[in-house]
C-alpha cells in the first residue's frame, strides 16, 4: 500500500439501513476512483479488529494515507458529499487531531498483513 493513496474503511452493520444505503454509493466511488483501497468493515462479524473503538454512529469512514488516519467520524450516504470530502483528504497533507480513543489502533490492526 503506498503512502500517496487513501484508504477508506466504512465501519458498518448488516442491521443497519443506512449502511446498507451506503454499500452502493461506496461501490460507485471505488469504481471511479480505482487507486484508492476500499473497505466495508462489519462492526459485528469483525469485533476483535475493533478493540477498544466504540463506534458510536452507523455508518462511520475511516480514511487513512500511510500511517496517518486522515479522518473518522459518520457522513451521510450520498455520493457528492463523500466525493468531496475524500477530494479535500487527498490534499490534505497531515493527519487529523482529536480523533476518538482507539481510532488510531484499530488503523494499526487493519494495516497489518
Amino acid at each position: 500500500m503506498g503512502d500517496a493513496e487513501l484508504t477508506i474503511v466504512c465501519l458498518c452493520a448488516q442491521w443497519c439501513g443506512t449502511c446498507r444505503d451506503w454499500r452502493p454509493v461506496m461501490d460507485t466511488l471505488a469504481a471511479a476512483n480505482p487507486a484508492w483501497r476500499w473497505r466495508w468493515l462489519d462492526i459485528e462479524d469483525e469485533a476483535a479488529l475493533l478493540g477498544e473503538l466504540d463506534v458510536e454512529t452507523l455508518p462511520s469512514l475511516l480514511v487513512a494515507r500511510g500511517a496517518q488516519v486522515l479522518f473518522f467520524g459518520p457522513v451521510l450516504p450520498r455520493a457528492e458529499l463523500l466525493g468531496r470530502l475524500l477530494d479535500t483528504l487527498s490534499r490534505q497533507p497531515q493527519a487529523s487531531s482529536g480523533l476518538p480513543e482507539g481510532v488510531d489502533e484499530l488503523w494499526e490492526r487493519l494495516r497489518r498483513p
